[in-house]
């Protein structure tokens, strides 16, 4: 009731103009046509596009690595694997407020205050095109403790006999994680990284939130736009229509991945 209904609706929504007041009525194919001549639409699509081409690969290798540093024998480990995962508890709202008051494009902003001390002078952040959803990326990375819990998780489940006869082989560190730890970890690396390919490309909190989609739409991301359209612009059915092109366009994605590196992912007893 709650899932697939709605679900039917939307497709059915998709073919018809509707904006809540009035009955949909049914437009066939007008609304795919109209998003194809719309240039804010091909724009959020890029902006998406770029944004997940940069923050995938980005906390794949951000998340192994920090994963990797506290998976460490060490005492008060516990302690930085908490602050590390506290980011990911922050409600979204909150944090993006923080964030705005840390990009403030004047020196009352807490990074161009700090690289101000560096004789840097720091971008306007977001009001400047050039550097609003750089801004967004660099956000994104800094609430990575979900995906370093779950490789955390898979670190420990490697066998350590396995490091232990590469210590006896002479292995080095570099040796170790190529050979011995990513080959191990790839079923946790393919799972974050089908997980990261659907959120990406539903970005949205961060966005209305700090931006709405500003300056000159470079952080009009796509879910950001069907939003604007459904709930501002009350074209139910335009919205509808862009969020069945979402939904192929990630499942496009996810077949790509599994085709391309389910192959490759070693599980063991295999």
């Amino acid at each position: 009731m709650f899932l697939l209904s709605p679900i039917i609706a939307s497709f059915y929504l998709s073919f018809t103009e509707y904006d809540i007041l009035r009955k949909p009525i049914w437009i066939g194919l007008d609304n795919y046509r109209l998003l194809i001549k719309d240039p804010i639409f091909w724009q959020s699509l890029k902006i998406t596009f770029i944004y997940a081409a940069i923050t995938l690969p980005l906390s794949v290798i951000i998340g192994i690595s920090l994963a990797v540093m506290l998976n460490q024998k060490l005492a008060g480990i516990s302690v930085y694997r908490t602050c590390f995962y506290l980011p990911s508890i922050i409600p979204l709202v909150a944090s993006s407020i923080i964030w705005l008051w840390i990009f403030r494009g004047d020196e009352g902003g807490l990074l161009n205050h700090f690289l101000s001390k560096l004789n840097i002078h720091g971008p306007l952040w977001f009001s400047d095109p050039k550097w609003a959803l750089i801004a967004l990326i660099i956000m994104s990375l800094w609430s990575s403790g979900n995906s370093v819990l779950i490789y955390l998780a898979g670190l420990q489940d490697i066998p350590e006999s396995l490091y232990e006869a590469a210590d006896i082989d002479g292995a080095s560190f570099w040796q170790k994680l190529f050979l011995i730890t990513i080959p191990m970890l790839s079923p946790t690396i393919f799972f974050n990284v089908v997980i990261g390919i659907i959120s990406v490309f539903q970005y949205f909190v961060p966005a209305y939130v700090m931006t709405a989609g500003g300056p000159q739409y470079s952080t009009t991301f796509y879910s950001l736009y069907a939003y604007q359209n459904a709930f501002e612009d009350f074209k139910l059915g335009y919205a509808s229509s862009m969020a069945w092109i979402l939904f192929v366009i990630v499942m496009a994605f996810t077949w790509i991945a599994f085709k391309g590196f389910a192959s490759k992912v070693h599980y063991q007893g295999k």
